[in-house]
């Protein structure tokens, strides 16, 4: 990866649907070679996938939280939380709880069920998102000699 490629990257996180004609102007390449160069951040697994980033609060989820949860039960745990409709991110994490779980929701009472029925797996503490002055912020490529 040089400092080309950190650009590229920069620009798809923040222009995700820009076309590689755009692109390639927007870094001084063609159209040819700045698709060559995505193709292969895709082949290598750099670029993992392309998707919309959704307001959960523009579609009725406006209460966000993470829980610390401490499970001995992991996998059927996380096999819960695969289904889920409310777990939009799942860490494993090392220390006194074993995992921190991103839920987004309708209102503090589904929050409450939510958390209920997680309470089946293990034990949590939670935390209610105020507001998050940063969200999705740009990954930058640290690039290495």
């Amino acid at each position: 990866m040089d400092e080309l490629d950190k650009d590229i990257l920069l620009i798809l996180q923040e222009k995700g649907r820009i076309s590689m004609t755009d692109l390639g102007k927007e870094v001084s390449l063609s159209q040819p070679a700045v698709t060559e160069r995505v193709r292969r951040m895709e082949e290598k697994g750099i670029i993992d996938h392309y998707r919309a980033i959704v307001r959960a609060e523009k579609i009725n989820r406006p209460i966000s939280a993470f829980l610390l949860f401490h499970t001995k039960s992991c996998e059927n745990f996380v096999d819960f939380c695969n289904q889920s409709n409310d777990v939009v991110e799942l860490h494993r994490i090392s220390g006194q709880y074993n995992f921190l779980v991103k839920v987004v929701s309708e209102t503090l009472h589904s929050l409450e069920v939510a958390i209920n029925e997680m309470g089946t797996y293990g034990d949590s503490t939670t935390l209610i998102v105020l507001s998050s002055p940063i969200e999705n912020n740009k990954l930058v490529p640290i690039i290495k000699n």
